[in-house]
């Protein structure tokens, strides 16, 4: 068995490791040697980890969307519904919210004009050539020239359409469900957000609640409060024709 070394002062995805009972080593399932016959067995000795609050068990981080596997940290789980709307309560910020059917177009959610007040928006995902991306929210009837909205929104050139992979890993949602709500997902601030000026004009402002199957209204003000909460600017830009 090659030797073991338990420097506990190494970083392990952000954290410090910690061995119950007082006994340092790195990995994730810790080895303690013990009397077998004469010869050193592997003993798996549940690994902890230590914040700064304190010690936190690794089933711990894993309910709680910080799992570690091989010895790094997997990405943490989408917010869900239920997340944006306690977030959103934190925040004091009142909002309401209508189900419907899944819906995947801006055609399909023009059906429930005259149910929900206030604007209607479509959201666009986009990247530039060198990986940076951006999240346009317009009015839903906007028009919105790709060719040359870069020099609107600060891209390096012109843009293209994020895949759905990055827009799963940096908003959590997927197409069809696309949403300005999204950026309370992108922790890293990865995406910068632009919401048309026309758009705000509105009192009220309608968007997927992380589901394309329910419309939340969110007033324009709280709006922008919610977006400077999750730490992203708020840029309010004359994007539609």
């Amino acid at each position: 068995m090659a030797e073991e070394r338990g420097d506990c002062n190494r970083e392990i995805a952000g954290f410090f490791c910690e061995a119950a009972g007082d006994v340092r080593k790195p990995p994730a399932l810790l080895r303690a040697r013990v009397a077998g016959g004469g010869r050193a067995t592997a003993k798996a000795v549940p690994l902890t980890v230590m914040s700064h609050d304190g010690l936190v068990s690794a089933a711990r981080l894993a309910v709680n969307g910080i799992g570690l596997r091989n010895g790094t940290k997997t990405r943490p789980m989408p917010k869900t519904e239920a997340d944006l709307f306690a977030f959103l309560a934190d925040l004091g910020i009142a909002v309401s919210t209508k189900r419907h059917p899944p819906l995947y177009t801006v055609a399909d959610s023009q059906a429930l004009r005259g149910e929900i007040a206030g604007g209607h928006t479509k959201n666009l995902f986009l990247k530039d050539k060198k990986d940076n991306f951006f999240l346009v929210t317009v009015g839903e009837d906007a028009v919105v020239d790709l060719k040359q909205i870069h020099q609107v929104i600060g891209a390096a050139g012109r843009v293209s359409f994020g895949k759905p992979e990055m827009l799963m890993e940096l908003l959590g949602v997927t197409p069809g469900a696309v949403t300005v709500f999204g950026v309370i997902n992108d922790t890293t601030n990865r995406v910068k957000l632009v919401l048309d000026k026309d758009l705000m004009e509105h009192a009220v402002i309608n968007g997927h609640p992380l589901t394309n199957e329910a419309t939340t209204s969110i007033a324009a003000g709280d709006l922008i409060k919610f977006v400077e909460a999750t730490g992203h600017d708020a840029a309010i830009l004359k994007v539609s024709a």
